[in-house]
């Protein structure tokens, strides 16, 4: 008797499928029938509990036809099409194999058609990323390049509807990493509360974004923004200048903005493409939105940022290889200082940058040589913002700690070292002044030369680490310190941690063991003088000093490290 019920079930929900899918019936709007989204999930759960290929046979011609008239009629319907067109995917999905349909062709095009108009409305929004979820597995096994072609898609969605889905995009975003979008993806990540500023204008400028495409808007601004920069370029005259009939200074200030925005915008990844920065009108347009009343979707982004940013570094350092690795780090640098004006926001979303460039650094030392045209130019830039100094004294470590990129790149570690000097003696130069200024009690002058003090005692030390590491840049370097150690003018933190330095390089075992590099465990070397402490409970060590073996009993040196240690 149930059997009979479901059948009579699959019969009923058949019919309205085939009603909706004559061309007589909904000729503009297959979705303004109520029933239809039920039928097709009932026709599903049945397809799926019975396992019969007869009936999944009879069902997918309709659903077919029915997609295809939602994808034609789109523009002009008055309803979502979403829910309908993600339970008919779910069918494709399930069932392509034995009807032999590939969905990949459907998939994009609702992507492009329909998600791009309903990424705001919050029930498709939700739904969306339920579907992802649900199937991730066939999404990485038969699809594995469509959630990293519509990244930013996906971004925008999760940047409109906020933190209430921010869960459920968490577990999709492993899904949108691949060779074609690791790179593009880091500035849209970090660019995220721009997105929504973006988002924001666009619905105050243009209306509601349910239902309508900003891919249109993009298109149809084209040719305005073409002209309006004809007109800039032969009369002088700026985008937004009008006379009284002109818009507001809103808009005005948007219009400026448009090819940033417009970049932000986009529903697909079309590879890594320059943002402009450098133009006042961007700049304005930021300060605006951080020194007026922030909206909540706009609070939320700049919380949710950070914690996207820690899953991209994560899944960088674990699955990326080397090559992509190596042309991240000089968009890291690039991007350190060009971010979303908001001081927490700033300090998040820096600290997690320099943690992944370091990281970098850290699995593959040799990138530091790879890069030393952008590291120089950067340790160039040291003293035009605080952020850059910031960025040059981390690099400054960098170089010292890696010894320049290891010793295959002798030529790199000569140059980096040169930059390094080049650095020591402008800041040398220019304490003298920074010094008489601090002394007149200014605090902004305090506060430049206690930064300066902080980058010169970073420098001295990769001057030094250098050094040790690649010994034939010994005597420059002896020279450098010496001027550093005899120019009492500057900090004294400075000086004397060049005179220390002096001194220890005069003891050549104990500086190697102080200053020097820490090899790799894959080369199994490792250099005089230093302690391997983790091997502490199986290797003897001979030449541990003196006198913290001089309450040990026995033998000379037949002592481990554990005898020495107290154990943990």
């Amino acid at each position: 008797m149930a059997g009979e019920d479901r059948f009579k079930q699959f019969d009923f929900h058949l019919r309205s499928l085939s009603s909706s899918a004559r061309d007589s019936n909904f000729v503009t709007d297959p979705v303004s029938d109520p029933s239809l989204l039920n039928s097709v999930k009932s026709l599903c759960d049945l397809c799926r509990s019975e396992k019969s290929e007869d009936l999944i046979a009879r069902v997918y011609p309709h659903l077919n036809r029915i997609f295809q008239r939602c994808l034609s009629s789109i523009s002009q319907s008055q309803t979502s099409n979403g829910l309908l067109l993600l339970a008919i995917l779910q069918f494709f999905l399930d069932f392509g194999d034995v009807v032999l349909h590939d969905a990949d062709p459907n998939l994009r095009t609702f992507f492009k058609s329909c998600l791009s108009r309903e990424f705001a409305d919050p029930v498709v929004a939700e739904a969306t990323l339920d579907f992802l979820n649900a199937n991730k597995k066939k999404f990485s096994s038969s699809f594995p390049t469509l959630l990293p072609q519509f990244f930013p898609l996906l971004l925008k969605l999760i940047a409109w509807n906020g933190e209430k889905l921010e869960k459920a995009f968490r577990r999709v975003f492993p899904g949108l990493i691949s060779q074609g979008s690791f790179l593009p993806l880091f500035p849209s990540i970090i660019d995220f509360p721009i997105l929504v500023v973006a988002l924001e204008k666009v619905e105050k400028s243009s209306g509601s974004l349910v239902g309508s495409s900003i891919a249109s808007i993009q298109k149809s601004s084209a040719p305005e923004m073409l002209l309006a920069l004809m007109d800039e370029a032969y009369t002088g005259s700026t985008i937004g200048d009008g006379g009284g009939d002109s818009e507001s200074e809103d808009s005005s200030t948007m219009a400026v903005a448009d090819p940033f925005f417009l970049e932000l915008l986009k529903d697909e990844n079309d590879g890594l493409a320059e943002r402009h920065w450098a133009s006042p009108a961007v700049a304005a347009a930021l300060q605006a939105a951080v020194s007026t009343s922030m909206s909540d979707r706009l609070k939320q982004a700049l919380r949710m940022t950070p914690r996207l940013l820690d899953m991209y570094t994560a899944i960088a350092i674990r699955e990326v290889n080397d090559s992509l690795i190596c042309a991240l780090v000089p968009l890291l640098m690039a991007r350190y200082s060009n971010l979303f004006p908001e001081k927490l926001f700033l300090y998040e979303v820096q600290k997690r940058i320099l943690e992944l460039m370091l990281a970098g650094f850290n699995r593959s030392p040799s990138f530091i040589a790879l890069l030393k045209k952008p590291i120089v130019d950067r340790l160039g830039e040291a003293y035009d913002s605080p952020s850059k100094t910031e960025l040059a004294l981390q690099l400054c470590w960098a170089i010292g700690e890696h010894g320049g990129g290891g010793e295959a790149h002798k030529d790199a570690a000569r140059e980096l070292f040169e930059s390094l000097e080049l650095l020591l003696y402008e800041n040398l130069s220019s304490s003298r002044v920074r010094l008489r200024e601090s002394a007149l009690g200014s605090d902004s002058a305090k506060s430049r030369k206690s930064s300066q003090s902080r980058l010169l005692c970073f420098v001295v030390t990769a001057i030094a680490k250098l050094a040790t590491y690649h010994r034939e840049l010994l005597p420059r370097a002896r020279v450098s310190l010496t001027k550093v150690a005899r120019s009492r003018i500057s900090d004294a933190r400075v000086w004397k941690r060049a005179r220390d330095y002096l001194g220890l390089m005069n003891e050549p075992a104990i500086c190697l063991s102080i200053l020097g590099t820490c090899e790799s465990p894959s080369k199994g070397m490792q250099k005089l003088g230093t302690v391997n402490w983790s091997e502490g409970g199986t290797k003897m060590i001979s030449h541990l000093p003196f006198y913290l073996l001089g309450a040990q009993e026995g033998p000379p040196h037949d002592f481990s490290f554990m005898d020495v240690l107290p154990g943990s």
